[in-house]
């Protein structure tokens, strides 16, 4: 008893000489304040001798000094309001262990842009204002987003609705002469405009450097792109042309006399409008330094909104060849590890939102809001480092509990989360919708070659309004190459439609192999539920696949070695097929058993199913189909499969269990991780 107490009073005395942990230094930023001052009061002093500082720059630099040779942890507190940036904030190895974060109850905006007046109505266009920028004629600044009331104002575009159509293939000389209808094009088209063009999984941003009406052709930058990607027929549209300034909400800017012309809907006046054009394409970088293998480290941004930035766009335009890859983050890092942005707002930005490039390892990317984004939300590892170090490796991140939306307003392509070659990482609980691509993406390997993109877990995301008939080749999610240990699993995806072919949702492309499939739901996708182009070894299991419209499940590529495991799964159809594509080969190159098979149209007659082109029957007697019936598996509510079965479903005796999508989407603040 005595050695007891004797051992309590030493562990009491331990604590008390332990020194406390420091309190973070904390310097504040407010609208009221000035650079001047000290920073270290929320609010001025009552003769104005000192207060917060008036920008985040000063702030972050106070913080740098304050912790010179120091690990001291600081905190820059923002109070309400509006701050537009002179330059990206850039954080470096000795910003480490800061928080930029609003004061409580704050609303904080960082702006990339700035606000544009002095407009002047026109003289023959009672609808029609402009206004000179200078820095635009004198050629240092030029943008392509205009956003009024915190909306993206449309950029004078040909046609208004819909598009345009090559009236032939585009040449293969470069530069491209792209075939066109002499009647819809203008020679005037050349010098201020710029081409838009789709094609299968592709886009097109370019500059006109010519119009031959006679000649019945338009010339574009660049090389034409592979035979794979090649569309007949391309749909494209004009931007920015005087003459494509031809009805209210769209405008339209001239470069060589700096004139921004805003075609104003009926009663509006710009004057009295917050009219903003963006100045910055990159809002905030993490900079490590590769040389010194110092990483920028616990740095984090919380509750902050990030708005009103451009983009990067060579002087020879873009020809992107997938997903928008080659489009930059707004927000962009690379060696920067364990940093976390929670409960921000990224909105009206021209690229992706967030890049987690090389060399950035655990962060905590949380309840975050990206929407109305030029590009894609989140992208995560480098495209062409298959053979990183333990510095210059991106791995292990946990981006949860965010609504990214919006998307792909000026790259169709770009992919709401996109993973390149990157591994460990988790991606959860996340509301992906209205897009015109894929909704995540994982792996950037055509074909079987090893890469660092493995043992990734995607769960409980819920992805719909994907596609919308704009682009070819997509899917709900999308993998490449071998990932050995990732699971894809509990999601929910719905309403995947593609423009000509490739709306699917599960959808495994080139080389996928070693994947696992389980307990999602999906349904209303233009192809089929569940497609592999080609891969290895890959499990598809206690799925439910419903009501998808050309095909329910379907396999591109027959290959020597196993494809797929498709086992324990639901299958109900009402429209066309069970089985599309490519079911031919040896029996031993997949296995499909322990499924149950449903079409709305034959009720139970497994005698009127075809399995390819074989009758039920004859598909188990091919060895397909052990263990699988064909039943009704009685959906709880066929509007939103995601509801389940019904109790008595002749698929729980079957070995299929029911799938949890509960927790399904973005979570309240206190249930997440």
């Amino acid at each position: 008893m005595f050695l007891a107490i004797r051992r309590i009073a030493l562990f009491g005395s331990l604590l008390l000489a332990m020194p406390a942990a420091a309190a973070p230094i904390t310097f504040h930023v407010s609208t009221n304040g000035r650079d001047e001052w000290s920073g270290t009061r929320s609010k001025p002093t009552f003769f104005r001798k000192d207060g917060p500082f008036a920008t985040v720059g000063r702030a972050l630099q106070a913080a740098r000094s304050a912790r010179t040779g120091s690990t001291d942890a600081a905190v820059i507190e923002i109070e309400t309001g509006r701050y537009e940036l002179a330059a990206p904030i850039v954080f470096r190895p000795e910003d480490s262990h800061l928080e930029i974060r609003s004061a409580p109850g704050a609303a904080v905006e960082l702006s990339g842009g700035r606000r544009v007046t002095g407009w002047k109505r026109s003289e023959t266009n009672a609808a029609l204002w402009r206004v000179t920028l200078p820095e635009v004629k004198a050629g240092t600044w030029y943008f392509r987003q205009l956003f009024v009331d915190g909306a993206r104002a449309v950029r004078a575009r040909t046609p208004n609705v819909g598009f345009l159509r090559a009236a032939g293939p585009l040449s293969p000389t470069s530069p491209i002469d792209v075939p066109i209808r002499p009647e819809e094009a203008r020679p005037e088209w050349a010098g201020q405009g710029e081409l838009f063009m789709l094609m299968k999984w592709t886009s097109f941003q370019v500059p006109i450097l010519a119009v031959d009406t006679n000649a019945k052709w338009l010339r574009i930058p660049g090389a034409k792109p592979a035979e794979w990607m090649d569309e007949k027929d391309a749909r494209y549209w004009i931007e920015n042309t005087p003459d494509a300034l031809d009805q209210p909400g769209e405008w339209q800017l001239d470069r060589q006399s700096g004139v921004l012309s805003y075609w104003a809907p009926a009663g509006a006046d710009p004057n009295r409008a917050r009219v903003v054009a963006p100045k910055l394409d990159t809002l905030v970088r993490w900079e490590g330094d590769l040389k010194a293998r110092r990483a920028v480290t616990d740095v984090a941004l919380r509750g902050l909104r990030l708005t009103d930035a451009d983009y990067e766009l060579p002087a020879e335009g873009r020809i992107d060849p997938q997903a928008a890859s080659q489009t930059r983050g707004t927000l962009r890092a690379e060696f920067a590890t364990h940093c976390v942005i929670e409960d921000c707002v990224l909105t009206d930005l021209g690229g992706y939102g967030l890049e987690l490039g090389r060399g950035c390892q655990n962060w905590r990317v949380v309840g975050n809001d990206f929407h109305s984004l030029g590009a894609g939300g989140i992208r995560i590892g480098e495209q062409g480092d298959r053979d990183p170090d333990g510095f210059t490796g991106c791995h292990t991140h946990s981006i949860t509990d965010n609504d990214l939306h919006q998307l792909g307003r000026i790259m169709p392509p770009a992919v709401g989360i996109i993973v390149f070659q990157s591994g460990t990482n988790r991606i959860a609980h996340n509301h992906i919708h209205d897009l015109f691509y894929t909704g995540i993406s994982v792996g950037w390997n055509w074909g079987y070659r090893d890469t660092p993109c493995r043992a990734n877990v995607i769960e409980f995301n819920l992805v719909h309004d994907v596609g919308q008939g704009l682009l070819s080749d997509m899917g709900g999610i999308y993998t490449l190459g071998p990932q050995p240990g990732t699971i894809i699993r509990n999601n929910v995806f719905h309403d995947i439609r593609s423009y000509a072919y490739g709306g699917w949702g599960l959808y495994t492309d080139e080389g996928s192999s070693g994947i696992l499939l389980e307990n999602n739901v999906v349904y209303r996708c233009k192809d089929a539920g569940f497609h592999q182009h080609y891969g290895r070894d890959n499990v598809v299991r206690n799925n439910l696949l419903a009501f998808n419209l050309n095909h329910s499940v379907m396999r591109s590529r027959a290959e020597e070695h196993r494809s797929f495991w498709f086992t324990n799964n639901v299958v109900i159809a009402d429209s066309g097929t069970l089985l599309g594509s490519n079911w031919n080969g040896t029996t031993n190159n997949y296995v499909m058993a322990g499924n149950v098979w449903f079409d709305t149209r034959s009720t139970t007659n497994a005698e009127v199913l075809r399995f390819a082109d074989r009758t039920f029957p004859a598909w188990q007697a091919s060895g397909q189909g052990a263990g699988s019936i064909v039943a009704d598996p009685q959906l709880k509510d066929p509007q939103h499969p995601e509801a389940g079965l019904k109790p008595g479903s002749p698929a729980f005796t079957f070995g299929f269990k029911p799938i949890d999508v509960s927790t399904v989407g973005p979570r309240p603040a206190g249930r997440r991780d």
